[in-house]
């Protein structure tokens, strides 16, 4: 795919036909919109965006990063759009591209339209706004007590998002922390690309191309981070931008070369396998391809195992519970649901099917408790975050206390401190503290967790952060798996 803004030679499934809107106050209009309803049909796309009224749309002020476009937000339909105008060749290209990027899966806003004026030779490009993200400055100025966890976590969020981007033959051409979104996810932070003015797509990126991408997201990340620290009187000597940055390179090239890894094992090995599965199941990629091939001699055969898509627990937990999730947040709710699956076989005596396990889980627990956090955390917060938040806390104390302190209490002392989150202006426990990296297990007063030789105990011990950069997500190989497998644990078995 090129910059060279033709039009696709067909409409694309489930958008409008692109229709003359007739001639406006600067000449002929052409109007793509993938949700074709009266009010957003009522705007006056016929207009200059900068000459749109307040009593023609219903304007949100929201924060606006770097930009070489004007760009507004309107609430159309209860829900809030995302106008860009810019160059018509340049809109038309980007609508295009992210059109692609969303059948290809990658993380990236959604375009939902396109209005063209073929006079001004300008086009106002319409996308989705992102709920509950924030930008780079936003998001370190609003945590100065944890700013550097949270800063590495920004930048293994940008790491993984190139990697996503070149998994899928995505070359950015323009990446910078300026034209990405953040929204924390479970103990980490996703990026979103929300520039595809200079994107392309191809079957596959060769090695320079992929190399060139990062070289750009190297210079970009240091002149923003570098940026932020003059803007808040921060000196090299305190946070080295440069050094900051580099440290991005390393966790790209870790993370992709823990991707592509090929592996000589003994054939018959399926323990190894499985491993290699269960490696890349928790880094969240799905597995699309196990290769087993011969290594050129009779001792040893070849494994490569190609990744899929980057949502290996949002699936799971959306085929289980119908909940849709960012990847950490449904591994730490996957966790959760495990651990309460646990307690009520041990509870009731008797085998508890998944199904029943996650649909009392969901309605006896997590419903519940995300109608009394709603409270506490508002219409602006993700409820989802928040709940993660709370399994955060309820681990924190349960540490501090030396026993389970339950679920019923972890509430009310969270509520109490005015359910605290960064996004929120507060310090969020996954964000401040090194041990919160794992939700621990769960329990109530009124169910008391059984005695640990009742139900094999399935939660992952709290990682720490390396000292050094590692790639996002990366950990050190397991090792062998004891104990008898559930379908749960068992990354090969189906979804029942």
């Amino acid at each position: 795919m090129t910059s060279d803004g033709a039009r696709p030679a067909s409409v694309p499934a489930g958008e409008a036909a692109p229709s003359p809107v007739g001639p406006g106050a600067d000449g002929p209009q052409r109007l793509r919109l993938r949700r074709a309803t009266d009010a957003l049909l009522a705007l006056p796309w016929d207009l200059p965006l900068a000459s749109w009224r307040i009593d023609q749309a219903v304007f949100r002020d929201l924060p606006v990063g770097p930009s070489r476009h004007l760009v507004r937000f309107v609430v159309v339909d209860g829900r809030i759009v995302a106008l860009k105008e810019e160059p018509l060749e340049v809109a038309v290209h980007e609508y295009t591209t992210l059109r692609a990027m969303e059948d290809l899966a990658v993380p990236a806003v959604v375009a939902t339209g396109l209005a063209e004026s073929l006079e001004r030779r300008t086009a106002i490009l319409v996308t989705e706004y992102l709920p509950h993200s924030l930008q780079y400055r936003r998001l370190l100025m609003r945590m100065p007590g944890a700013s550097r966890r949270t800063r590495s976590r920004l930048l293994d969020a940008m790491a993984s998002l190139l990697v996503d981007l070149h998994l899928r033959g995505v070359y950015w051409g323009d990446c910078s922390l300026a034209n990405t979104l953040f929204r924390r996810d479970g103990t980490r932070i996703q990026a979103y690309l929300v520039d595809a003015e200079t994107s392309e797509i191809h079957p596959a990126l060769s090695d320079g191309q992929r190399a060139w991408d990062l070289e750009v997201l190297v210079e970009n990340v240091a002149f923003g981070l570098a940026d932020l620290a003059a803007f808040l009187g921060r000196t090299a000597d305190d946070d080295d931008p440069i050094e900051a940055a580099e440290s991005v390179r390393t966790r790209y090239d870790r993370l992709w070369l823990e991707l592509h890894r090929e592996d000589h094992v003994a054939p018959g090995d399926r323990h190894a396998v499985r491993r290699r599965i269960r490696t890349l199941n928790d880094l969240g990629f799905a597995v699309d391809e196990v290769e087993l091939a011969p290594a050129g001699t009779g001792e040893h055969v070849r494994l490569r195992v190609a990744v899929g898509n980057h949502r290996y627990h949002a699936e799971r937990l959306q085929r289980r519970t119908g909940i849709v999730a960012l990847e950490d947040q449904a591994r730490l709710l996957l966790n959760d649901l495990r651990e309460y699956g646990a307690w009520l076989r041990w509870s009731a005596g008797r085998e508890v099917s998944d199904d029943e396990s996650a649909e009392r889980w969901r309605s006896e627990v997590l419903e519940p408790t995300l109608s009394r956090l709603a409270a506490g955390i508002g219409a602006e917060r993700d409820p989802l975050q928040a709940y993660c938040d709370l399994l955060e806390h309820k681990w924190l104390l349960s540490e501090q206390a030396g026993k389970d302190v339950g679920l019923e209490a972890a509430l009310a002392s969270y509520l109490a401190l005015g359910a605290p989150a960064p996004e929120a202006g507060g310090i969020g426990p996954d964000l401040e503290s090194d041990e919160a990296t794992a939700p621990g297990r769960r329990s109530s007063p009124e169910r008391t967790a059984p005695p640990a030789t009742a139900v094999p105990a399935r939660t992952p011990s709290p990682a720490r952060a390396p000292a050094e950069p590692a790639a996002p997500g990366v950990a050190p190989d397991a090792g062998p798996m004891a104990g008898p497998m559930s379908a749960d644990d068992d990354p090969t078995a189906p979804d029942r």
